[in-house]
């Protein structure tokens, strides 16, 4: 899952959780600041009842009564003064009252005062059914409000999170998406104020510039050194081809032929490499189109001897419109040439290879190549196509570079080489070409 999909889901829940917790919780949090008003309005009410007798005197509610009592139309509010035996603290609750025979529930306020040296108590209510008349509408609005303000910071995160993550996916579409090894563009450095995004930028071109600096290398190395070793060998074989002239012993001579046939796989090595280095150079156009059926044919006409001196049957399965466009054809002569001597030669007695195709609905080509042959390790399959590599075939060890060649054409055609393979049973390798 990318990153941005991940911050995102996120932002988005968490947004979700905060306002399930807030719906949840929104009853009692209004509830809670409704009572807590109601309590200061009622200490409101008690300091304007406190006024009026502080300016008019006490007798202004009680008019030659000893007690006072007054309440709303509706009996929303109430309130009662009358003389007080306790000194008692002020206390604000909720109880029940009887007013002209209806028992109501109220927010009641009790606070005693001294005037003029007698003691008083002054009680405020108010229904507790006014208090949470006004609930459900508030919840509404504030859920409403918070909606709103959830949804603005959501597009807003997103937003952010684009601006913020865009050097990010530029490092990745510039550096490591669409680069093909070995890296030949000049890097540009990215223009960002994340520290975090510019170090991982910067890091990224040091070690690709260090990579394509050592390739470069690796490269040079191998190309010059097997031009350099081809003219001693030439001179040697010529050297030993002048020797097998001269009037030797049947020792000297057997010695010279098994000197011969280590000088000549020493050669065919060289050629190899410096075939892999032609390659990694692009030395070679790739302006042609290829007819598998037809380079296949040649191939196996090439190869006829091996396979008869071994009863091995080979199939051709290929369709003869099946093509390879914008290719080399003599390395891709080489690729399945080196594939298929390679299924002759870890094949079985009265073996079998049967070479075919398919072409895909977006016109990918995969090239099959399958024997019967004693099959390979699967532990070193993955090393298959490295240099100088032990083969992993069963029962046999080769350390060519038959298969770094098919590696290197495949690449450079921008191929890719599938194996699939059973100790005892046979391999399969698929070369699948691209569009």
């Amino acid at each position: 899952m990318k990153l941005l999909t991940k911050l995102t889901l996120f932002v988005t829940l968490s947004k979700v959780v905060i306002v399930i917790l807030f719906v949840l919780l929104l009853p009692v949090l209004v509830n809670r600041i409704a009572f807590q008003y109601t309590n200061y309005y009622l200490r409101q009410q008690k300091e304007k009842v406190l006024k009026v007798i502080n300016a008019n005197g006490i007798d202004y509610y009680f008019q030659g009564d000893s007690t006072y009592g007054s309440y709303t139309m509706l009996k929303e509010e109430y309130i009662s003064l009358e003389p007080a035996v306790l000194n008692t603290p002020d206390t604000i609750q909720t109880t029940q009252r009887l007013i002209e025979g209806d028992t109501l529930t109220y927010r009641v306020l009790n606070h005693e005062f001294n005037y003029q040296g007698k003691q008083y108590m002054l009680e405020v209510g108010k229904t507790t059914a006014t208090i949470s008349q006004y609930n459900k509408p508030l919840q509404r609005v504030a859920l409403y409000v918070l909606s709103g303000l959830i949804a603005l910071t959501i597009i807003t995160d997103l937003v952010y999170t684009r601006l913020v993550l865009r050097p990010l996916g530029v490092i990745i579409r510039t550096k490591l998406r669409n680069q093909q090894f070995p890296f030949k563009e000049h890097l540009q450095a990215i223009k960002t104020s994340t520290s975090d995004f510019r170090y991982l930028d910067q890091s990224l071109i040091e070690l690709m510039n260090k990579i394509r600096e050592d390739f470069e290398r690796e490269r040079e190395f191998t190309s010059n050194a097997s031009h350099e070793l081809m003219t001693p060998i030439t001179i040697l074989q010529n050297k030993m081809e002048n020797l097998l002239m001269d009037d030797l012993s049947d020792d000297a001579q057997d010695k010279l032929v098994g000197m011969m046939k280590t000088l000549n796989r020493l050669k065919r090595i060289v050629n190899s490499l410096l075939l892999i280095s032609r390659i990694e150079n692009e030395q070679f156009a790739k302006t042609e189109t290829v007819n598998l059926a037809r380079l296949i044919s040649e191939i196996s006409e090439e190869l006829q001897d091996r396979m008869e001196a071994r009863n091995i049957q080979f199939r051709n399965d290929l369709s003869a419109t099946v093509q390879v466009h914008h290719a080399n054809r003599d390395l891709i002569f080489q690729l399945i040439y080196n594939l298929v001597n390679n299924a002759i030669r870890y094949n079985k007695e009265d073996g079998a290879i049967r070479i075919s195709s398919e072409t895909k609905a977006d016109g990918v080509v995969a090239l099959h190549i399958e024997d019967t042959g004693i099959g390979i390790r699967a532990e070193t399959i993955a090393v298959l196509f490295d240099r100088f590599k032990k083969s992993g075939v069963a029962g046999e060890e080769s350390y060519g570079l038959g298969l770094a060649i098919v590696k290197s054409i495949a690449a450079y055609h921008g191929a890719e080489i599938k194996v699939e393979s059973e100790e005892g049973k046979g391999s399969r390798f698929t070369v699948v070409f691209p569009v």
